[in-house]
């Protein structure tokens, strides 16, 4: 079984110049305002689910999308804080029928922001992770890292 779709759908986003992308605040808006009755609820600060990934990228962009600035509270500690102080600089592209098929995030290179990501989660003194802390003491540079979902990929692209 073959969806007949597919091909189109594959060339649809490998000849597109650039993805949609909106920040985690203009989801959560347009999810909001959507009128739809989701399984769960949609407020700033709470995760984006997969009917809430499937809906931006299947329904309001209707293609891939790249959904950037989530909210700190609820991405790892490593993540790199934006100036705002609420949200960090990562992303997650969001495909139809899949949702969320590979993120990414700016590392905190700053040693003191670092340190007080880390001991505000309670991961300091005994938290098992003053290595990671170390590796930032006499400076770092900035980096950024992600990772795919292979099953997600292979879900879309069939």
């Amino acid at each position: 079984f073959v969806d007949k779709g597919l091909r189109a759908r594959l060339e649809g986003v490998a000849a597109s110049a650039s993805m949609a992308r909106m920040s985690y605040t203009e989801a959560v808006e347009v999810l909001t305002r959507s009128g739809v009755v989701f399984d769960n609820a949609v407020r700033w600060g709470v995760d984006l689910h997969s009917e809430h990934e499937r809906y931006l990228a299947e329904v309001h962009v209707g293609a891939p999308v790249v959904v950037t600035d989530y909210p700190r509270a609820i991405k790892p500690f490593y993540m790199r804080q934006n100036d705002d102080g609420r949200t960090v600089a990562c992303m997650d592209v969001l495909v139809p029928r899949v949702g969320e098929i590979f993120g990414g995030s700016a590392r905190e290179e700053r040693y003191d922001v670092l340190r007080e990501a880390m001991r505000a989660r309670g991961l300091l003194d005994g938290g098992g992770l003053d290595w990671y802390l170390d590796l930032r003491r006499f400076g770092s540079v900035p980096h950024a890292g992600w990772g795919l979902g292979f099953e997600r990929l292979g879900q879309f692209a069939t």
